[in-house]
Order: structure tokens, then sequence, then C-alpha cells
């Protein structure tokens, strides 16, 4: 679409898995029913194809793996793939130098498997975050929205259930009652807090 309305190209491409957090380009059927098999070979069919791009117009263009990246197996399985890197999210919230409100990194430390939801986000997808009394008021009840930020073309405040900038925002904030805990798939497995050197070293594949 890109080459053709624009003669451009990307100078970087983010291949986001179904395990991803936050907002997620997967119907939920998708969600249930892929297997990692399957999401592989998308990703090895997405290589190629920018291969192609990147040979007909000279120009490399890196594929970069996302969603469920946890460590040093999960980067060498997406460069395995032919991936040329990874985009790690959830594990960096709990480190140290995070600027997100010490309560929103706790609750990554603290939460399980169980405590992980799939929701309908108000932009129209389907979103991955953290069970909680936000969420369960949500289910409730719809929220009155008294201010309206303008950040989505296509949403109307008298219709979407709560507005997703302010509960995100509150949410990094700490005000995790009041806001929306996005997180991926693994947040279960995290532990502790760490440095961003320490997880930086742990992610380290074995061959690199």
């Amino acid at each position: 679409m890109w080459e053709k309305k624009f003669d451009c190209l990307p100078d970087l491409i983010i291949v986001e898995g179904p395990k991803a957090g936050g907002h997620l380009g997967f119907s939920r059927e998708q969600l249930d029913t892929l297997t990692p098999e399957e999401y592989d070979e998308e990703i090895r069919r997405i290589i190629a194809c920018t291969k192609e791009y990147s040979e007909k117009h000279e120009k490399h263009i890196p594929v970069v793996v996302a969603g469920g990246i946890f460590d040093s197996k999960d980067v060498a399985h997406a460069l395995s793939l032919g991936a040329e890197g990874v985009q790690v999210a959830s594990r960096f919230v709990a480190t140290y130098e995070c600027d997100a409100s010490e309560a929103y990194k706790q609750a990554y430390i603290w939460a399980g498997e169980e405590d992980v939801q799939i929701v309908q986000s108000p932009v129209g997808m389907p979103g991955r975050a953290l069970r909680n009394r936000f969420i369960q008021q949500v289910e409730e009840k719809k929220e009155t929205i008294s201010k309206c930020y303008q950040c989505l073309q296509h949403c109307n405040p008298a219709n979407v259930p709560y507005c997703i900038t302010k509960a995100l925002v509150n949410a990094v904030k700490g005000d995790l009652d009041h806001g929306l805990i996005f997180c991926g798939a693994n947040v279960g497995r995290i532990r502790q807090m760490m440095s961003v050197h320490d997880l930086m070293q742990e992610l380290q594949p074995a061959e690199a």
C-alpha cells in the first residue's frame, strides 16, 4: 500500500504476536485458536515478503518480532525464524529505571497467570490487561466521561464504556483502582524488580 500510494518503504517492520500486551491486532477467536507453529510460519512469510521488497528497492528492511518475548530462549527462537531483533515491553516495566509508578510495577510482580484478562477496548480492539477493580467496575456499569481528550477520531464519549487515555494514565501514575493495566501474556512469570543492565544480560541468547 505504501509503495503504491507514496512510493515509500518502511525503515523497520515490527511483527507483534498474539501474546503481546495492550491492544492486539487479532480477533478474540484468533487469540484462542492461533497456534505457536502457525504464528512462526506467519513470521517466516512476512520476512520472505519483506526480503522481496528489500531486493526490489535495494533497501534493507529489518524485521523485529514482538509479543511474549520473555527470556533468552524466546530471543533465540525469534532470531532462528529470520528476525533481526526483538521488541520486549512487559519485562522492562519491572525495572528500577522504568518511570511508571511503584504501584504499577508491583502489580506486574504480584500478578499471576490467572490475573491476565482479554478486555474489549474503546478503540474497538481486544486488549490484554490485568484484572483489577477498574475492570470489574467497567463490567458492572459504564463510566461517565467528563472530559474528552480527542485522541481517537471515531471515539464517541457517549457510547464507549470508559476513556482509554484517562484509564492508561491513571494506571501508570499509580491509581490502579481507576486505571487499565495493560500487560503481556507472560507477566505472571515476572517475580522481582531488576536493573535494565541485568535484564539485558539475561535476554542475551547463548550464541550472541
